[in-house]
């Protein structure tokens, strides 16, 4: 019997009121992600792309079907509850590194468990672990502004992942970075899947950035156009 996926949507719909009018986004969204899968989500602008994976973040609620993260019925549960399974179960990377820029480096990546109340010296000794496990051990003390871009973004990779949270949402984690800078970030996240069993969905719109993932899911006016391995779409 197959494990059940990390990630199971059946029918969902998205819709954004603006006084009366309705503009719909989703479109009956079935989509299944497994553990260990590495996912790119691409899409023109206004394809869905960006609400998809805030609903799969629970930043967002559906208006119709179902959204189960890790076997709980994530779409009906309450704000507190959500909050919880973010919490565990999720960790966010976005376009810019979200760093507080007068906590050292070590810090930053400690605050989250320190504020899910884990002792400081526990929390800053699974920060250094994370800081090791993306390249940057060394740089612990150091503040966000003296390290380069993509390694404010490791910084970041670290920090959301030092709950052990099963799950990586990246939003367009790229996006800033230049092309070797970009490798290099590639390079971490494909580790964290290959050695860690990371389950990665990534929101881009750059192919090459696309093309290093498992798995392509293409947006295309709240429908998904295609789903498969990066490098077979038939355009």
């Amino acid at each position: 019997m197959s494990a059940a996926p990390l990630i199971e949507l059946r029918g969902l719909t998205k819709s954004y009121r603006s006084g009366e009018i309705v503009t719909p986004v989703l479109h009956g969204i079935d989509l299944d992600v497994a553990r260990g899968d590495y996912v790119a989500l691409m899409g023109a602008s206004g394809s869905g792309k960006s609400t998809l994976m805030n609903l799969i973040g629970l930043l967002d609620r559906p208006d119709e079907g179902r959204l189960s993260l890790a076997g709980a019925d994530a779409a009906k549960a309450d704000v507190n509850e959500q909050a919880r399974i973010r919490n565990r179960e999720i960790g966010f990377v976005f376009q810019s590194f979200n760093l507080l820029k007068r906590m050292t480096v070590l810090d930053n990546v400690a605050l989250p468990l320190v504020y899910a109340g884990q002792s400081r010296s526990a929390a800053r000794e699974r920060a250094t672990e994370m800081l090791g496990k993306v390249g940057l051990g060394a740089l612990g003390k150091r503040l966000p502004n003296q390290l380069s871009g993509g390694q404010q973004q490791r910084v970041a990779i670290a920090r959301a992942l030092a709950n052990r949270a099963p799950l990586l949402l990246a939003d367009e984690p790229t996006g800033n970075l230049d092309s070797q800078t970009t490798s290099e970030v590639l390079d971490v996240f494909e580790q964290l899947n290959r050695d860690d069993g990371l389950t990665i969905v990534l929101v881009t719109h750059e192919p090459d950035v696309a093309m290093r993932a498992k798995r392509l899911v293409r947006l295309k006016d709240g429908r998904i156009a295609f789903d498969g391995k990066p490098g077979t779409e038939v355009h």
